[in-house]
C-alpha cells in the first residue's frame, strides 16, 4: 500500500451534474509521483468533466482535490496552473502564424526595459526555447519558425516542451496521438517517458488503447460518469481494457442514459 504522501493528486467523490444530465458520480481518481496514469472511456464517459475539475475549468457539484496532500479549491485554471497543473489540449492552443518561440513563451514573454519601455527579448527567448526542446530530443530548425509549418508531432512536442520547461508538476495530455502517423506518435510516446523520467506526473487521455498501454503504469476507466475499474499494468492487457469499455458502452446504451460531451 502506498503511502499517503506517494500521490500526487487526489480527487475524492467527484460528482457533477449539468442540469438533468449526472456527468460524474462519486468518481475518486488519483495519480501517484512520477506516474503515468492512463485515462481512458468511450465519448461520453466522463473523463473531459473530470479533466475540467481539475484544471479549474469546471467545480465539482461534491468531492475533494487534494494536491501534494493539501486540499485545494480551484475557481479558474490559472489557479490550478499556479500549482503546477499543465494541459496540452487536442488543439494544442498554439497559434500557427506565431513563431515557436512566442508560441512557446505564450503569456510569459521575457522583456527588458529600454527607457519608459518595456521590449520583448526575442533574442534570450529563441536560445531557451531551442535550448529546452533540444533537451528532450526536439530538432527544430530554427525558433523563428512559424508554428504552421511544424508537423501534427513536431507541435506536440512544443506543446508538452513548454509545459516541461516551465515547471509543470502535472502534465495531462488530451489525445496526444490523434491524428499522427505511427512514427509521429512513437516520438510524441517518447516525449511522454522523458517528462516522466524528469519526474513529472502526466494523465494520458486517449482512445488509442495500445498507444496509453505502452507508456501507462496505471489505467483509470470511465464509463458513464462512474469510475468502473482501476488497474495496475501488469494487471490487464490492452485487450482487457478493450472489452471493458466495450462491454461499459453496451450496457450504458442499452438502458436510459444521457451524454453530457465528447470524451
Amino acid at each position: 500500500m502506498s503511502r499517503e504522501n506517494d500521490y500526487l493528486v487526489q480527487m475524492v467523490g467527484i460528482s457533477k451534474r449539468f442540469g438533468t444530465v449526472q456527468a460524474l458520480k462519486d468518481v475518486d481518481f488519483d495519480v501517484r509521483r512520477q506516474e503515468v496514469m492512463g485515462l481512458v472511456g468511450d465519448n461520453g464517459a466522463g473523463k473531459s468533466t473530470l479533466i475540467k475539475i481539475l484544471t479549474g475549468v469546471h467545480t465539482p457539484d461534491s468531492g475533494k482535490i487534494y494536491f501534494e496532500g493539501r486540499e485545494v479549491r480551484f475557481s479558474s485554471p490559472k489557479d490550478a496552473r499556479d500549482l503546477g497543473i499543465e494541459t496540452v489540449y487536442q488543439d494544442l492552443a498554439l497559434i500557427p502564424l506565431m513563431s515557436i518561440t512566442r508560441n512557446f513563451f505564450l503569456g510569459r514573454e521575457l522583456v527588458h526595459k529600454v527607457g519608459p519601455f518595456r521590449i520583448i527579448n526575442q533574442r534570450k527567448m529563441d536560445k531557451i526555447a531551442a535550448r529546452a526542446l533540444r533537451e528532450i530530443g526536439v530538432g527544430v530548425r530554427s525558433p523563428e519558425e512559424p508554428v504552421a509549418i511544424l508537423s501534427g508531432g513536431e507541435r506536440q512536442s512544443v506543446a508538452i516542451g513548454r509545459a516541461m520547461h516551465f515547471g509543470a508538476k502535472l502534465l495531462i495530455l488530451d489525445e496526444p496521438t490523434a491524428a499522427l502517423s505511427i512514427k509521429e506518435s512513437q516520438k510524441v510516446l517518447d516525449y511522454v517517458l522523458e517528462a516522466k523520467e524528469r519526474g513529472l506526473s502526466i494523465i494520458f487521455i486517449t482512445h488509442n488503447i495500445y498507444h496509453v498501454y505502452s507508456v501507462a503504469d496505471r489505467f483509470t476507466i470511465l464509463e458513464h460518469g462512474r469510475k468502473v475499474a482501476e488497474f495496475a499494468k501488469g494487471d490487464v492487457s490492452p485487450e482487457d481494457i478493450i472489452e471493458i469499455i466495450r462491454s461499459g458502452h453496451q450496457a450504458a446504451t442499452s438502458g436510459n442514459g444521457g451524454r453530457i460531451e465528447q470524451g
